[in-house]
């Protein structure tokens, strides 16, 4: 095929719009932020007793837990044996870290399962850390 005069032009046009249509007119895109990280679970952990204790059973006895989050805790709750025994929420807003003492009166010979699940403000919760204790009969 032999080109003519007349085609060149034509051929060169076409290969000048293929070429604009492949540029970002708009000029370089503007990078998005990258999305922010979701902040960490809520953390919350019976400090004492120690897992496996053994407790004498009509003894009342404190149960203390820690729980804390960079959002901040506002509410904390106490299982046992899966049955929710106490609530304590903060008395000062959310707070990253929160210390609570409950109680409970042991009953019921044999283990008993305990757990605490820490909640933020806006009922985001924790994983449940659970810990067993054994109530043996008085001596």
């Amino acid at each position: 095929m032999i080109k003519t005069a007349t085609q060149a032009p034509a051929i060169l046009l076409l290969l000048a719009l293929g070429w604009l249509a492949a540029c970002n007119l708009a000029g370089p895109a503007t990078p998005s932020p990258p999305p922010s990280p979701a902040p960490a679970m809520p953390q919350a952990q019976i400090l004492a007793p120690p897992h496996n204790q053994q407790v004498i059973e009509g003894v009342i006895f404190d149960i203390e837990i820690l729980a804390s989050d960079s959002v901040g805790i506002d509410r904390v709750e106490l299982y046992v044996d899966e049955r929710l025994l106490q609530s304590s929420e903060s008395e000062s807003g959310a707070e990253g870290h929160y210390r609570v003492t409950m109680n409970w009166f042991a009953k019921g010979i044999g283990w008993h399962k305990f757990s605490v699940i820490a909640y933020r403000e806006d009922e985001t919760p924790s994983h449940p850390h659970t810990i067993a204790l054994e109530v043996i009969p008085p001596g």
